[in-house]
């Protein structure tokens, strides 16, 4: 812990920490929330899943874009301009009743608007702190973000079932604002300029490492994702244990996160976290109520924040500097498309099968998770005695002969 306490005295490290974390809070509340209200107005869980599915699809595409353009453009333009497009997207879903598939298309717009913050804040971390804080760091970071995934369901949960689906999303909007407002205006925000990137788009998923931790990410949150709307279908819509449910898996993972930080990375890591989360996910499919449930959350919680930690550290360690941007971009694309598939595939089985099938989809996401893995190990760089920072940037230099 003391190493963690090290980090947070580092100049600006606490600022930007908290920063990201209020603008990215939302990302724990929109699920939730979308869910409740669209399931509320439809009476149909798969109907609502569709609405996520759009939003997550809108946003898988826009991450690698937008990441992108912050190297072009610089990163306080294109985080004001998607800020202002999202918030709309947020108030269209809250205020307007229409159909379905206008739903669809307002999701998807606000996906494709969500501010890049992930990857600006993540771009910025390697100028903050020597290499031998940045994998700490990258843990810190993942452990907390469950913060998030602790009061984001419980907030969003009471709003929507004690005062209205709608309050819960205007709590987003007002979060993302004001959040997103406070990470622009950060000094380092300002101070960090990404190079623009010489490679064509797409790239830098040539990079092993890239793609391994965009693979295993889609599968890791299709599998949240999935385990997200199980949980609150196994209590009903009008039940705060949900919430209280998916805030104690956070706790285990934020507790993970800074427990594991500081293990070397070595080829196996990834593989070793991903089987812990899918023995835990397998194992609510056999609970029957809110503490065998929990039980089985906390398994698969104490090494989630700990693989994502991983990723991070294997795709910092494996691209330019001037790619970095764009390679979270990927990663968090692939989460995305988790995020989507793993909603629509729970939706439907839940509507079938009740809460239990939700269950089973997040357990072959989990399971699939961990093969990934194991199989493609030799993609998994060791990182065990090496830096984890970006490679530098280098271009030839003009030299005049004497």
């Amino acid at each position: 812990m003391s190493r963690y306490g090290d980090l947070l005295r580092a100049p600006g490290v606490a600022r930007i920490i908290s920063a990201q974390l209020t603008a990215r809070f939302p990302n724990g509340m929109l699920s939730l929330a979308y869910l409740l209200h669209i399931e509320g107005i439809t009476d149909s869980y798969g109907s609502a899943g569709l609405v996520l599915a759009a939003t997550s699809v809108g946003q898988a595409v826009a991450g690698p874009l937008t990441s992108r353009w912050m190297g072009i453009w610089g990163m306080r333009r294109v985080l004001t301009l998607t800020l202002i497009v999202c918030t709309l997207s947020m108030a269209g879903i809250a205020f307007l009743t229409v159909p379905v598939w206008a739903y669809m298309l307002i999701g998807l717009v606000g996906g494709l608007a969500t501010p890049p913050v992930q990857p600006a804040v993540r771009t910025i971390y390697p100028k903050m702190v020597n290499s031998r804080q940045l994998t700490p760091l990258f843990s810190l970071d993942a452990s907390a973000q469950e913060i998030i995934w602790i009061a984001a369901p419980v907030v969003t949960t009471f709003i929507a079932t004690q005062v209205s689906t709608v309050a819960a999303i205007v709590v987003a909007m007002v979060f993302l604002v004001g959040g997103g407002a406070w990470f622009i205006a950060c000094p380092e925000v300002g101070r960090v300029r990404i190079p623009r990137s010489r490679r064509r788009m797409g790239l830098v998923l040539a990079r092993r490492p890239v793609l391994l931790a965009t693979i295993t990410g889609f599968l890791l949150v299709g599998a949240c994702a999935a385990v997200e709307a199980a949980v609150v279908s196994s209590f009903g819509e009008g039940s705060a244990q949900s919430g209280f449910v998916l805030a104690i898996w956070a706790v285990a993972s934020l507790i993970g996160g800074l427990s594991f930080g500081h293990i070397p990375v070595g080829p196996w890591a990834l593989a070793r976290r991903m089987f812990v989360v899918f023995v835990g996910m397998a194992l609510a499919i056999f609970a029957f109520d809110f503490w065998s449930l929990s039980a089985a959350l906390v398994v698969a919680g104490i090494t989630l924040a700990p693989a994502l930690a991983v990723m991070f550290a294997i795709v910092s360690a494996s691209v330019r500097f001037s790619d970095t941007a764009e390679a979270y971009g990927w990663v968090g694309t692939g989460q995305l498309i988790g995020a989507a598939l793993g909603s629509a595939v729970a939706g439907f089985l839940i509507d079938a099968q009740g809460s239990v099938g939700g269950f089973w989809a997040a357990a072959a996401f989990a399971g699939v998770g961990f093969i990934v893995p194991t199989v493609f190990r030799r993609w998994h760089p060791d990182l065990r005695g090496r830096d984890a920072s970006p490679i530098p940037d280098t271009e030839p230099i003009a030299v005049q002969p004497s």
